[in-house]
């Protein structure tokens, strides 16, 4: 498995860039999402990777941060009907954060207006993704649109973490929960991430 590529950024077009490691070159399918953080042409560059082996050829998804990756990995590996070109599709048409309140407040609307995705597909997104994304989706929404306050904060982004370390929503909550109790209001998130963790262990 490939999972990132380092060199430099010979070219890059809004649905595609070519990177040069060590005098190979690399095509890599992008969103619009990670073209708009790109460096210029000429520069070095670091691109996480999503290798998918067909019969005819073995293409590379790139993605310039991990959300990103994790979204196109979650979507193409959890919801049926939708492959690697919806999954870029909807990076492209929505951010990862909002995509995410989205799913966790069942609104169709939204998911229905990112090309490739009608009704159908964005009833099954919802259908498949809710309890996966849940409230983390609506909290890191919120997040975005209204400043939280700091303790908020620390545990939005603790529990995201957790989430992304394979806890389940309601484990993730409980155990954030738990270690800002134990450590006091004034914890940071790295903190509570990994107190919960060695409770965890």
């Amino acid at each position: 498995m490939i999972t990132f590529l380092r060199g430099k950024l010979v070219e890059s077009i809004p649905t595609q860039i070519t990177v040069d490691v060590n005098g190979v070159g690399y095509d890599v399918l992008i969103p619009l999402s990670s073209f708009d953080k790109l460096p210029a042409p000429g520069c070095d560059v670091k691109i996480l990777t999503h290798l998918t082996i067909r019969e005819d050829a073995h293409v590379l998804y790139g993605f310039m941060t991990a959300g990103e990756r994790e979204l196109f990995r979650l979507l193409i590996n959890t919801v049926s009907g939708i492959g690697p070109k919806i999954a870029l599709n909807i990076l492209s048409g929505i951010n990862a954060t909002a995509f995410r309140g989205a799913v966790a407040n069942s609104d169709f609307k939204a998911l229905s207006q990112i090309s490739g995705v009608g009704k159908k597909t964005a009833e099954r997104i919802v259908v498949e993704l809710k309890d996966k994304i849940g409230q983390t989706g609506a909290l890191e929404a919120a997040s975005a649109e209204r400043q939280l306050s700091d303790s908020d904060q620390k545990i939005s982004d603790a529990v995201l973490a957790l989430v992304a370390l394979g806890f389940k929503q309601i484990e993730a909550h409980d155990s954030v929960r738990a270690a800002q109790a134990l450590l006091g209001g004034e914890a940071s998130a790295d903190q509570l991430v990994r107190a919960a963790l060695k409770k965890n262990t």
